[in-house]
């Protein structure tokens, strides 16, 4: 049974964060644009930013934060002020030619920290983070549940998390990608933009 319930939380965390999200997106982006390592710094970060709140949902810290409206209202914000900031730099680097693509971007030009708090930031400002980590732990924790069931389902949600964050991150970095990224730059950074944009404003204006 308890083996069924494992199976249960695993293939719900690998649906919610193999999906395209704002993190999935943000590291494809980088490691098309920019190279393997930086947007393995970038998946670094969210793979933290998501363990964070994993031991947040296991110690109950985040179901407190789920009961006052204010601490989730206050990171809605900010993950949509954020999300929308990177929808225009997105629809900034569409715009722009060819020739200045060429030129270090930001992420070129960054070291590996900050490179590595720009994924966390992501990762720490979206509150269905937090929720969906709730969900989980919901999921996968009964009246009987031991201190073992939480360290297995953290344990094992994070091995996934590395698996996919980073695989998005080797993948999307390869030369086809890469060449791809090159004759399609603008449309994926218009979709990006497009994308970011939705999403930030999706955030901003929907009530938790």
């Amino acid at each position: 049974m308890l083996a069924d319930q494992f199976i249960i939380v695993f293939t719900a965390y690998v649906i919610a964060a193999g999906s395209p999200g704002p993190s999935n997106m943000r590291i494809m982006a980088v490691a098309m644009n920019d190279g393997r390592g930086a947007a393995l710094a970038i998946a670094s970060g969210v793979v933290s930013g998501s363990i964070f709140w994993g031991l947040m949902a296991a110690t109950g810290v985040s179901a407190i934060l789920n009961r006052y409206a204010q601490a989730l209202v206050v990171l809605q914000v900010l993950g949509g002020l954020y999300l929308l900031y990177l929808a225009f730099k997105a629809g900034k680097a569409a715009l722009s030619s060819d020739k200045d693509q060429l030129r270090p971007t930001n992420e070129r030009k960054a070291t590996t920290a900050t490179l590595y708090k720009r994924g966390l930031l992501m990762h720490l400002t979206n509150p269905k983070s937090i929720l969906g980590w709730i969900a989980l732990m919901t999921l996968g924790l009964g009246p009987g549940s031991s201190s073992h069931t939480v360290l297995v389902i953290l344990a094992g949600c994070a091995v996934l998390s590395v698996t996919i964050f980073f695989g998005y991150a080797i993948v999307f970095s390869t030369a086809p990608m890469i060449r791809l990224y090159r004759r399609a730059r603008r449309w994926i950074e218009g979709t990006l933009a497009v994308f970011f944009g939705f999403a930030g404003l999706k955030l901003l204006l929907t009530r938790i």
